[in-house]
């Protein structure tokens, strides 16, 4: 279940920070592979990943690997953005319903028409110089 991995030039604006429980899913994304914890007693998927369970508070979780389709929720797009990300205005936002049943805000790239509620997207890497982030984008006509 490998995401598709997009290189991108330049460095994040805002690289993430890596910590014991996340350095696993950075290193993940960068392979292409869309990781979350999953709580061993009560199944619960937690995103983003944590070394415990948020929902019955069991520090028993393990990684799981994700496909990563899913629906628009919402979406906007950006025009007045801040000065760090202001070269890349306008740009796409939307939240994700992942059909795995998680929810997730992310970018939406390579949008060939104005996205639509419902629309299918699917988990992407965007592998910049610096490291990886992730965002979706639309699934094509067919796919």
């Amino acid at each position: 279940m490998t995401i598709t991995v997009l290189p991108r030039s330049g460095r994040r604006a805002y690289p993430p920070r890596r910590t014991e429980v996340t350095h696993h899913f950075w290193d993940g994304l960068t392979a292409g592979r869309f990781e979350t914890t999953q709580c061993e007693a009560c199944g619960a998927l937690s995103f983003p990943p944590k070394a415990f369970c948020p929902h019955c508070w069991c520090k028993r979780v393990r990684w799981r690997e994700l496909d990563g389709a899913g629906v628009i929720y919402s979406h906007t797009t950006v025009h007045a953005a801040p000065e760090v990300l202001a070269h890349e205005a306008p740009y796409r936002l939307c939240i994700t319903d992942l059909d795995v049943g998680l929810r997730i805000a992310t970018r939406l790239v390579d949008v060939p028409r104005p996205p639509q509620v419902g629309d299918r997207v699917e988990l992407v890497a965007l592998l910049y110089e610096d490291g990886p982030l992730f965002a979706v984008r639309p699934v094509p006509a067919g796919a």
